[in-house]
């Protein structure tokens, strides 16, 4: 049977310090990079983190325990994440998890979807803000659920592992040896990685990947560019 929602905030009290102490954060996302940096927030905020990377595993997960949070990709390897998030937003309200939306594309048609279908809130990756996340989270949870008294807010960086970056750019130049079909999966997917690596080059070639696949048209040349971006990105890392 699935863990009560508050079973472990109330063994493990929040502090100003670890003010998510005790919560189960599940993360529904297929980046290895971007899960990383959400597993480095968790850290830094008290919280446990389970990770599934599809929406199969979500579901895996959920027959084994029920998180406090959890944080769902809108593209998913098998299928839209807004299933997983009209899912929770049914449940009874004392089981009901805080529900984040999110993508590495600011698209307002996605936003408006992940909030009709029951999100709490939508995040627009990179989520890299110690500060931003804790308080995204806290705004959403029950009131015993909260440190008592003032927050540390700490501006502290996180730095997710290259090595888990440099296995998403792999996958996704794999993806796009495949051809166009591939393009509504991986143009966010690229746009969140850039923004999260601060990678300048990265992200102007992802930016004009994904006007190709709105204008439908030089698909090819965008993609040939990005895979160039994504060689040279590799190789470089590999000398490092």
């Amino acid at each position: 049977m699935p863990d009560d929602l508050g079973l472990l905030a109330l063994n493990m009290r929040a502090t100003a310090m670890r003010p998510l102490l005790g919560l189960t954060v599940l993360v529904v996302e297929d980046s290895r990079f971007a899960s990383e940096a959400v597993r480095l927030l968790c850290i830094r905020s008290g919280a446990r983190i389970r990770r599934a990377d599809s929406l199969s595993a979500a579901h895996r997960h959920l027959k084994v325990y029920r998180p406090a949070v959890v944080i769902v990709d809108m593209g998913l390897p098998d299928g839209s994440g807004l299933e997983l998030i009209t899912k929770f937003s049914t449940e009874d309200a004392t089981a009901r998890p805080v529900i984040l939306a999110c993508s590495g594309a600011d698209d307002e048609t996605l936003v408006e979807q992940a909030f009709a279908a029951g999100a709490d809130e939508f995040l627009v990756k990179p989520i890299d803000s110690v500060a931003s996340f804790q308080q995204v989270i806290l705004k959403h949870l029950p009131e015993d659920m909260r440190p008592n008294g003032p927050r540390l807010l700490s501006n502290e960086p996180i730095e997710p592992d290259e090595l888990a970056l440099n296995e998403d750019l792999s996958h996704l130049d794999t993806l796009l040896q495949s051809g166009n079909d591939t393009l509504p999966y991986v143009a966010p997917f690229l746009q969140g990685l850039a923004r999260l690596s601060g990678d300048e080059t990265l992200k102007k070639a992802s930016d004009g990947l994904t006007k190709a696949m709105v204008a439908g048209k030089e698909r090819s040349s965008a993609i040939a560019h990005v895979r160039e971006v994504i060689t040279t990105r590799l190789s470089t890392s590999e000398l490092v």
